[in-house]
Parts: C-alpha cells; structure tokens; sequence
C-alpha cells in the first residue's frame, strides 16, 4: 500500500497536473467565467435601461405645463405608477430569458468539451419540443399574448376593461392571465391566450355627454349662453381641473320632440371621471335654470302635444372615448 501511494503521489506531479488542467477542465472553467461574466454585464445593462426609461419618462413629463401635463399622463396613458409597473415587468422577463439563453449555450459548449455527441441530444430535444409544443400549445399562447399586452400597453392594473366574458378593474396582471374584479364584487381569471378584444374603459380620456331638456316655448337665446356660462364655471374651478382635460362645449340644439327641445353638451373628461362630470352639470344648470325662471318642459301623459315639430333624437349618457381596442 505504501509503495502504491507513493507511485500515485509521484505521477501528481505539477507538470502532470497542469498538463491535465491545461486541456478539457480549463476550457470548462473558461467558459463557465465567461457565461457569468456575459451574464452580470446583460443584467446590469437591463437595470441601467429600466432607471433611464424611467427618467426620461418623468423628465418628459415634467417639461410639460398644468393642463398639457395632466393631458400627457393621462391620455397617453403613462402614468408613473403603470409605466413602472410595466417596465419592470419587461426587464424582470428579459432577465429571465437572458439567463435561460446564456445557461444553455453554456451546458451545450461544456458537453462539446467533454466530447459528448450533441446531435442525439439536439435531435430527441427537438421531438421533445414538438411534443411540448402540442400539449402545451394554449400555455405557449398565453404567455405570447401576455407579452404582447404588455409590450403594447393594452391596459394595466386599475383600468377598467372589457374583456367580452367580464368587465371590471384589472387588479393584476401576468404573463399567462388576467385578474379582474367586477362591479359586484367577482373575481374573473382570464387567460390572456383567449381574450380576443379588449375595450380600455381608463386608458386615454372618456366623454360626458349630457342632454338638457328645456321647454319648446323657452328662448334658446337665452338658455344656450346660460347652459356656456355654466360650464365655463365649472371648468375654472380647482377641484375639477384634475376631472376636466377642456372646457366642456355647448353643442346647441340635438333634437326637438313634442313639447321638448334637447340641448347637448360634451365635456371631454379624464379616464371614468365622465360620470360625476355629467351629475355637477345637471346640477348646475338645473340651479342656473331655477335662478333665471327657464321652465323644464310639461311632460304630457297622452304623447307628444299637437303642433309642436320636429324629429326625435337619441338622449346620450357619459360614455368612454379614446379606447383601445
């Protein structure tokens, strides 16, 4: 035993060794530094862009004054918050797709060293591929289609969609589903890979369109710059300049039917703020119309009073604008 330990420690010589070392072992250590090194340099890169994205995106809008600025956030749709979110979320993917890439060239380029045949392993991974790719086909879609949602901002947590099968707040958002919430109360998990439209209720800006009934006897001369007086009030007070992206305009006459006589005003409003705007204008103007003695018109029980002309048209509630699709 002695004599045979003694031939092992005589054949470990420092020549032999490194000899040894110098062939297969260093190619793999060589390698193995690189892929980290490669690895640390990418990861470094995607968080340098997610914090120069991010200031570039507050820097922008910064350089933008009060209104345009409230204008820029909210109908383009890049609020702080989301486009954090949604920044971060692409950065966490690229690490990860980075890492998986970077692992697997590495594992390849070691069994090469080693001298193990690649072309059976490549040949029965690409059966395998297959084979997932066909059972795993709708889980493949989800995560395309949740890439391309995000990627394309279609909409984030706190908007408000319509998904076909359910309309609610989006809570949270996932490469593979969708959580929303709806008005009563119900969870819905949509699987991004099915949801084949998408109506943003939040993204951009939403219209207030409200229809102010007056009586047909009443002077239009009259009612019209005091339903613009009203709305001009309304928009140069502070607690609405937030709600308000413009002052809300008078569109005159929208339809005459019997003893009525319909007058339009749209008012271009922040995302879901349309219904509060259009509740203050009946407000107002009913208050202004109480101030001024203009009568709401006489709704006759027997139809339409004879002698009064005119076409119908269609009475509009607040209804979201700027949607995509």
């Amino acid at each position: 035993m002695p004599d045979r330990l003694t031939s092992v420690l005589a054949d470990l010589s420092p020549e032999k060794v490194w000899d040894w070392f110098n062939g297969a072992p260093l190619k793999i250590v060589i390698t193995l530094v690189v892929a980290f090194a490669l690895r640390f340099v990418l990861q470094r890169l995607i968080g340098r862009m997610v914090k120069v994205t991010l200031a570039r995106a507050d820097a922008r809008r910064a350089q933008e004054p009060g209104r345009a600025r409230r204008a820029l956030a909210q109908a383009a749709g890049i609020l702080h918050e989301r486009h954090r979110q949604r920044t971060l979320t692409m950065a966490s993917l690229l690490r990860s797709i980075t890492t998986v890439v970077i692992a697997l060239i590495t594992i390849l380029t070691i069994m090469a060293i080693l001298g193990i045949p690649l072309a059976p392993l490549l040949a029965s991974a690409g059966v395998g591929g297959v084979a997932l790719g066909f059972g795993a086909q709708s889980l493949v879609k989800d995560f395309l289609s949740g890439i391309f949602m995000i990627l394309e901002d279609q909409y984030g947590v706190g908007d408000i969609i319509d998904t076909g099968e359910a309309t609610g707040t989006v809570e949270e958002v996932t490469l593979r589903v969708t959580r929303l919430r709806d008005a009563q109360g119900v969870v819905w998990y949509i699987r991004n890979g099915e949801i084949i439209r998408i109506g943003n209720k939040s993204q951009g800006w939403s219209t207030a369109i409200v229809d102010i009934p007056v009586a047909y006897s009443e002077n239009l001369e009259k009612v019209i710059p005091l339903i613009r007086e009203v709305v001009h009030d309304i928009d140069e007070e502070p607690q609405w300049q937030d709600k308000l992206l413009e002052e809300p305009q008078v569109m005159g006459v929208e339809s005459m039917t019997g003893n009525v006589v319909t007058i339009r005003v749209l008012a271009k409003t922040a995302p879901e703020q349309q219904y509060g705007v259009s509740r203050e204008i009946r407000e107002r103007v009913k208050a202004a119309f109480d101030e001024h003695g203009i009568k709401a018109p006489v709704v006759s029980p027997f139809g339409p009073m004879p002698g009064a002309s005119g076409s119908s048209g269609a009475s509009g509630a607040g209804a979201p604008g700027g949607t995509k699709p």
